[in-house]
C-alpha cells in the first residue's frame, strides 16, 4: 500500500519536476536571448574622426573622389557635369571677348574686314559697319562679366564638392541605431477618455 502511495505521488512530482525544468531553461533562454538583443543594439560601428577631412582632401584633390570614398557613386556625374558646364561658359565667354576685342582693335588699326563690319554682296565693305564700335566695346564688357561669373561659379562648384564630401561623411557617422530614437506615442487616458499624443526620447546605455 505504501509503495502504491509513492508511486502515485512520484508520478504527480514528477511531471512538475519536468515543467519547473523547462520553464528554468525557457526563463534563461529567453534572458540570454534578451542580453544578446541588448549587446546587439549597443554596439555601434567604431567612428572615424578623421573621415570627414580626408573625403573634403580627396575631393579637393581630385573632384569627385571625395564621393567616392563615401560610396555616393552616383554624386560623382552630377560633380563632373556641373563643373564641366562652368568650365565650358568660362571658356565660351573667353574665346567671344577675344573675338570682339580683335575686331575692336583693327577697327582702331583702320581695316575694315573684321567679321562684324559687314560687306556687300560683291564683297566691298559697307559704308557703315553692321555693328559699331561702341558696339563692339559694349560686347566686351559684356563678355568680360560673363566670363567672371562664370569662373566664380565654377569655383563656387568645386568649393561646394569639397563640402558635400565632408558633410556626407559627417552624417554617415550619424547615430540612426535604436539606442538613441525619437519616436511618437499616442497613449488612451482612460480616467477622463482622452488621448495625449507626443514625442518620447528614448536613450539606451
Amino acid at each position: 500500500m505504501r509503495s502504491k502511495f509513492l508511486f502515485v505521488i512520484s508520478l504527480l512530482v514528477f511531471p512538475l519536476i519536468v515543467f519547473s525544468q523547462n520553464k528554468d531553461n525557457t526563463t534563461r533562454d529567453s534572458i540570454s536571448s534578451k542580453s544578446n538583443i541588448t549587446q546587439k543594439s549597443i554596439a555601434r560601428k567604431p567612428i572615424n574622426p578623421l573621415s570627414p577631412a580626408k573625403a573634403a582632401f580627396y575631393s579637393a584633390v581630385l573632384p569627385g573622389l571625395g564621393q567616392a570614398y563615401n560610396k555616393k557613386y552616383w554624386k560623382i556625374p552630377l560633380v563632373y557635369g556641373a563643373l564641366g558646364t562652368g568650365i565650358y561658359l568660362y571658356i565660351d565667354n573667353s574665346n567671344k571677348l577675344d573675338l570682339y576685342r580683335d575686331a575692336y582693335k583693327r577697327r582702331l588699326a583702320g581695316f575694315t574686314d573684321d567679321e562684324f563690319y559687314g560687306a556687300n554682296p560683291d564683297g566691298t565693305p559697307l559704308s557703315a559697319p553692321r555693328i559699331s564700335n561702341d558696339g563692339l566695346i559694349r560686347a566686351q564688357r559684356q563678355f568680360r562679366k560673363n566670363k567672371e561669373l562664370s569662373l566664380l561659379i565654377t569655383i563656387g562648384i568645386y568649393a561646394l564638392n569639397i563640402i558635400d564630401a565632408n558633410v556626407d561623411a559627417h552624417l554617415l557617422q550619424y547615430n540612426v541605431d535604436d539606442n538613441l530614437a525619437l519616436k511618437p506615442h499616442l497613449n488612451f487616458n482612460e480616467f477622463d477618455a482622452t488621448t495625449n499624443l507626443g514625442l518620447t526620447l528614448g536613450f539606451k546605455f
